[in-house]
């Protein structure tokens, strides 16, 4: 809604903080925060669902925004149900612990629908969005900050908008493995005294603990990240763990001395296993280290992946190029299907992989694989005359750069698929895409992570 800065102080000044209200809630942002309107002004009202008649209090007025505290549900929207998690909200994992399904993934797939026609100018009229069957226990991956609290280290998630960290004894859309992992290394750290790492004074050892499971493989693997080179106790750490987790098949730490919240060190350190776990996904099997980007959502990613297959629309003689390939996932389904296939990352640990998981299902001789950045290779394989058949770009939430949808326009394919976990930076690369005289022939949303607001969308160019 586009309100002129008059009518906004003009509006703003019927509503004061502290005071108590009585709304309808007419809509909802992409989060779940409920949205109403006071005498024309938009109020932002966490917690509440739309269709809702609701008391809330005005906390917070701000230049462009009022923001209202729920007090309490009049009448409750049909789709509301009594949160599943202790933690709830004060954790910032979840989003949608008190809405049905139903609503969760309306409200997606209207945000990807509204950022395509808002940023992007699409004019694309509806969307079908592509549900989760699971939508508890469905992540392959766990990151715990590690935080000392009133004298004792503490871990679990950061409070919404802090670096506070909300002790997670269990989380619904981890695996279970996680729960017994976590409190092993908490026992470890109280009974040999070892600190956790305190973000402000740089000061304390461990930062993070970060598991990741094969969905498939039944494999786990646990890294330590710690602000030392050397990890104290590790060998009793190593022996905590398997005691606690038999499926544990890797230990590994990273020294991590670096400032700020930073997850992972730059080096990996095998204290048990060989530093890796492998997982199955698309009938391929995939080595994976703790750097190495891997979709959380196993089933899910697979539903993504097939979608991303059908729109390269592969004949078995084409040339695919495949930016931010990771460990290789899609740059391998593309290879069975093409004549050859490319795979660009610019984290070494990820390529390394990827080699790897050439070799591991017979594809060596259809992939190569670059460690570069996305925009300097698209460059180089532009100015070399290369032109790939298909382009796939799988960016992180930034999106693509301006220098990559140029030279990829450079380079001409006839058909770009495009995986994006993030509605914005999508639209605005589409908006470029379509300048370089590309259409957009087809959208999918994708719940990857339910529970949560993120979506992922593979569009075919």
């Amino acid at each position: 809604m586009n309100v002129s800065r008059e009518t906004f102080h003009a509006a703003m000044k019927e509503c004061k903080r502290g005071e108590t209200l009585q709304v309808t809630i007419e809509t909802a942002t992409a989060d779940g925060t409920g949205i109403a309107r006071v005498d024309g002004q938009v109020v932002f009202v966490p917690g509440a669902l739309p269709g809702e008649v609701c008391k809330i209090r005005i906390a917070h007025i701000g230049r462009s925004a009022v923001f209202a505290e729920l007090l309490r549900v009049e009448q409750p929207s049909a789709h509301r149900v009594e949160p599943d998690c202790p933690y709830f909200p004060a954790c910032g994992g979840c989003d949608f612990r008190h809405a049905d399904y139903a609503l969760e993934t309306e409200l997606k797939r209207q945000r990807v629908l509204d950022a395509l026609n808002r940023i992007g100018g699409c004019g694309l009229e509806n969307l079908k969005i592509t549900g989760a069957a699971e939508q508890d226990g469905y992540r392959n991956k766990v990151q715990y900050p590690v935080q000392e609290q009133n004298g004792h280290a503490e871990a679990g998630f950061f409070s919404a908008g802090t670096h506070r960290v909300i002790p997670i004894a269990h989380c619904r859309i981890q695996p279970d493995c996680a729960d017994a992992i976590r409190a092993a290394v908490l026992r470890w750290m109280a009974q040999y005294k070892i600190r956790a790492y305190d973000e402000k004074t740089g000061r304390g050892y461990i930062r993070h603990i970060y598991i990741r499971c094969g969905a498939v493989s039944g494999e786990t693997l646990v890294c330590i990240s710690a602000n030392c080179k050397q990890l104290p106790r590790s060998a009793e750490l190593t022996a905590a763990i398997r005691a606690a987790a038999p499926d544990v098949t890797s230990i590994v730490f990273t020294p991590n001395e670096k400032k700020g919240n930073t997850i992972l060190g730059d080096t990996f350190l095998p204290l048990y296993g060989p530093g890796w776990i492998q997982d199955t996904l698309c009938g391929l099997t995939f080595r994976l280290s703790p750097a190495a980007f891997y979709q959380v959502n196993h089933d899910q990613a697979e539903i993504l992946y097939r979608k991303a297959l059908q729109f390269a629309a592969l004949t078995g003689t084409e040339t695919v190029l495949d930016l931010y390939c990771g460990t290789g996932t899609i740059t391998l389904c593309l290879a069975r299907e093409a004549g050859r296939a490319v795979g660009v990352e610019v984290v070494p640990q990820a390529i390394e992989d990827a080699k790897e998981n050439a070799k591991r299902n017979g594809l060596a001789d259809k992939t190569e694989f670059y460690c570069m950045d996305a925009g300097q290779a698209a460059q180089m394989f532009a100015a070399k005359g290369e032109r790939p058949d298909v382009i796939v770009v799988d960016p992180p939430r930034k999106g693509v750069s301006a220098d990559v949808i140029e030279a990829i326009g450079t380079m001409a394919p006839q058909r770009v698929v495009y995986v994006s976990c993030d509605p914005a930076t999508l639209a605005r690369d589409l908006k470029q895409f379509t300048a370089e005289d590309y259409n957009i022939e087809a959208v999918t949303p994708v719940d990857m992570f339910p529970g949560t607001a993120h979506a992922e969308t593979v569009v075919l160019l």
